[in-house]
């Protein structure tokens, strides 16, 4: 992905406001894993993002690894034939998955991740692989089934990239990550959001006086529902025959969001 001087300049500005976070390890942030939980979204500009790290130092720690704050991240999502996944998610089914690979680019860590919505719980499987394979192989293929409890025709269908920070409550058990530079990709199709921030707020159970919560309150940002990978699905496959009728109105915000950021 080619970055803008914009762009450029904006992951300098972060980089230099997150230095003043105090660091945690990969080791130290176990006790926050919650593979099983509940998880708020909110979207908002990457300008919007300067103002609100300052104001989350005091209550926050960041994750560092291999000496970076802001760690890159990729990953290769599947789905059927048919688009099942985005479907069932598009539809408002309150049982549904995504499967993926994800890559932590700078720890050089590599899991097929299993993400299962249920009732609006979180919950989160993942095996470790070697390599970044483009195909699932009989190994994946049984974990997707132990999980899915049934076997599906899974193709890649799409390449997505996002530099992440992940910030830690120094008191709640809870996980904050704030995605950027997002951009979803397949074969010669390419399509960026620099200048989007995704915040996920992931708690054991949802807590509002949380200091991120109350942050977003306070600045009239509101819970924001959509997903990145449908964010890609629709704009690599919504101008051949994928539907998103509910979804319209949301990218459209989210466009709009991207277009005014700088």
């Amino acid at each position: 992905m080619i970055k803008t001087n914009f762009d450029l300049m904006l992951t300098e500005n972060i980089s230099k406001i997150l230095l003043e976070f105090e660091p945690i390890s990969l080791l130290e942030m176990d006790r926050v894993k919650l593979m099983n939980r509940m998880d708020t979204k909110f979207a908002f500009s990457s300008s919007q993002l300067l103002q609100i790290l300052p104001e989350l130092k005091e209550n926050y720690k960041i994750l560092q690894i291999e000496g970076t704050r802001l760690p890159f991240y990729e990953s290769l999502y599947f789905d059927d034939d048919n688009f099942g996944f985005f479907k069932d998610h598009h539809n408002g089914r309150n049982n549904r998955f995504k499967v993926r690979y994800r890559k932590y680019v700078e720890s050089n860590l590599i899991f097929l991740e299993i993400k299962h919505k249920f009732k609006g719980r979180t919950n989160k499987s993942r095996i470790k692989v070697e390599g970044f394979p483009d195909a699932l192989d009989d190994n994946a293929l049984s974990f997707v089934k132990k999980v899915l409890k049934q076997e599906k025709n899974l193709n890649p269908v799409m390449w997505n990239s996002f530099n992440r920070l992940t910030l830690v409550h120094k008191h709640l058990n809870e996980r904050l990550t704030l995605d950027l530079n997002l951009s979803f990709k397949w074969e010669n199709e390419l399509h960026s959001f620099n200048n989007l921030i995704i915040a996920e707020l992931k708690q054991e159970d949802v807590n509002r006086n949380s200091t991120f919560f109350q942050l977003m309150k306070q600045k009239c940002i509101r819970p924001y529902r959509l997903s990145k990978y449908c964010i890609g699905s629709i704009e690599l496959y919504g101008k051949v025959g994928l539907k998103f009728n509910r979804f319209k109105k949301k990218l459209l915000t989210l466009k709009k969001i991207n277009t005014n950021a700088a």
